[in-house]
């Protein structure tokens, strides 16, 4: 079994997070991909909702999907989320897996030399890279750009922050989201 763990807030989670997911079985010859919701994200310690309703849109959205999946594995740990702790946690509930792959968005990467302990991270297991538009491998340090994967998937330019933009501003998601998200986003008030 081959698996590629994708962690993120999810919040909330959109048709690019499915386009990637999908890609990355394709592009990576993974079995599954398993969604990993944080806890509580050490770059995004407000403004961001429930456990209890970020876990329902995924389940929504891997409705049906039977090689998705997600892990509690962050919120059952509680606390600010590192993705050390995550790896290290992965490694010893998925003790089959001859090698972890942890994707992630090339946005983060950018930032990723910030991460605790991001050296770690690089030695445990093995980055996977989700490329955005105008993303470019040459603004990483030689020292992360080496050790990453940078996967050939199509590019999207979706977020949830600007989902949660366009909510504020009182502007369709209909294009960002599945219908069922956006159903209950508006029934929940998110």
């Amino acid at each position: 079994m081959k698996t590629c763990f994708f962690g993120g807030t999810f919040d909330p989670p959109h048709i690019g997070h499915l386009i990637i997911a999908e890609s990355i079985m394709e592009w990576g010859d993974f079995d599954k991909v398993i969604f990993i919701p944080s806890y509580k994200p050490p770059h995004k310690l407000e403004n961001i909702s429930s456990v209890y309703h970020r876990i329902n849109m995924l389940k929504i959205i891997i409705k049906n999907k039977s090689f998705f999946e997600f892990s509690l594995i962050d919120i059952e740990r509680k606390g600010i989320t590192y993705t050390i702790d995550t790896i290290l946690e992965l490694k010893k509930k998925y003790v089959d897996e001859k090698k972890i792959f942890f994707l992630v968005g090339s946005d983060s990467i950018l930032d990723f030399h910030k991460w605790k302990d991001y050296k770690s991270i690089l030695n445990s297991c093995q980055i996977v890279v989700a490329p955005r538009p105008k993303f470019k491998i040459d603004k990483i340090s030689k020292d992360i750009a080496t050790k990453i994967m940078v996967a050939d998937i199509p590019m999207l330019d979706i977020s949830s922050s600007e989902i949660n933009e366009r909510l504020k501003k009182k502007l369709s998601i209909t294009n960002f989201v599945t219908k069922e998200i956006e159903d209950y986003i508006f029934s929940n008030l998110l």
